[in-house]
């Protein structure tokens, strides 16, 4: 974190253990661990969060990802590595995400809402809205990327 920005855990733990609490709900919500991983790293590639990046990009290594599609992530429309329910999470993550002059599109939507039962479009949701808060949090923070370890 760079010097002279609050530490927001610190600060105020509440809030900080009530996003905890949120995010504890969306990893055990049953929602495939795959699409949060996309979704998390997605969501932190947008953003320009690099300790989330960084964060999110080793957990998906460790979790099983490919190398391949972590690389290819900010090209996912442009390969055929992503499932159906991947794709339509990482486009309803990216609208969620880029909310400047736009709302989610009608055609995201449905189209989550076409692969996705309602339970898990909305654990979809909540899991691309999370990383957003995360990504403000450690943009505002100025975290730094490089030191996380996944744990094993």
């Amino acid at each position: 974190m760079s010097e002279g920005r609050v530490d927001l855990a610190q600060a105020w733990p509440e809030g900080y253990r009530a996003l905890l609490g949120l995010h504890m709900a969306v990893v055990e919500s049953g929602l495939d661990p795959t699409i949060i991983q996309l979704v998390f790293t997605r969501g932190s590639q947008v953003n320009g969060c690099a300790f989330c990046l960084d964060m999110h990009s080793l957990d998906a290594l460790a979790a099983g990802e490919t190398t391949q599609r972590l690389l290819l992530l900010g090209a996912w429309r442009e390969t055929g590595f992503y499932t159906e329910q991947e794709r339509a999470a990482l486009a309803l993550t990216e609208a969620i995400t880029d909310v400047i002059g736009s709302h989610v599109p009608d055609d995201v939507y449905a189209e989550a809402a076409r692969v996705f039962d309602e339970a898990t479009l909305a654990k979809v949701v909540m899991a691309a809205t999370l990383i957003n808060a995360w990504n403000r949090l450690g943009i505002t923070q100025r975290k730094h990327a490089g030191h996380y370890q996944p744990r094993g």
